[in-house]
């Protein structure tokens, strides 16, 4: 059983999602040059595709940019959960679950228990899968897990300022770092009243700007 839900960012107005919503109309990111052979590459849609994509003009390679995984944990201990505050831009000192993009060779499982040792120095187990937050202005997509801090030795890492246990009333609601983080929180805490935790399937999608 899971959950499928459109959020508008920074608000609680949920819709149904829409299966067939249209794509960024250009890329996220610019490149300039092939990184195969260094020559200029032009943006234009390839023979046979219908998006946009980088194109070398030498050697005619077609550089494809998909969305990042973010792979991350609530690690929960005695009915409280573990939150680190930034050492690192952005949002520099404001609080978050521990969470990063997966490297080459890991599985998700393996992304969110490397980055909760990284950023709060705490071993985890029994990561069960608990939201998938797709996010599609930034072309990410979030993996949160539900796991269990194996001990209490948990200490800030190299990219945290402190890192600390929470139980829902000392939740810095205000100090939080990224939408998402606020989306699994709320959903976290309102399946732990009911002691249900399905799977939480969502889009995190920005709201149009308005015209002056």
């Amino acid at each position: 059983m899971h959950t499928r839900n459109s959020v508008l960012s920074g608000c609680n107005i949920l819709g149904p999602v829409t299966p067939n919503s249209p794509g960024p109309a250009r890329l996220p990111t610019s490149m300039m040059y092939c990184s195969n052979c260094g020559d200029q590459v032009v943006e234009r849609i390839p023979a046979g595709d219908s998006r946009s994509r980088h194109v070398c003009l030498s050697c005619h390679t077609v550089h494809y940019q998909n969305p990042k995984i973010v792979a991350g944990c609530i690690p929960e201990r005695d009915g409280r959960l573990l939150l680190c505050r930034r050492a690192i831009e952005p949002r520099h000192g404001l609080w978050t679950l521990p969470a990063g993009f997966m490297e080459n060779g890991e599985s998700t499982e393996q992304a969110a228990a490397r980055e909760t040792m990284e950023e709060a120095c705490a071993r985890v187990e029994n990561l069960s899968l608990y939201g998938v937050f797709s996010i599609p202005h930034i072309s990410q997509v979030y993996m949160m897990f539900r796991a269990t801090l194996a001990n209490d030795d948990f200490r800030p890492g190299d990219e945290s300022l402190e890192v600390r246990l929470f139980d829902e009333s000392e939740i810095p609601w205000d100090e939080l770092a990224f939408p998402v983080m606020r989306l699994t929180l709320q959903r976290y805490f309102s399946d732990q009243q009911k002691n249900v935790f399905p799977l939480h399937v969502e889009d995190i999608i920005r709201p149009p700007r308005r015209q002056p």
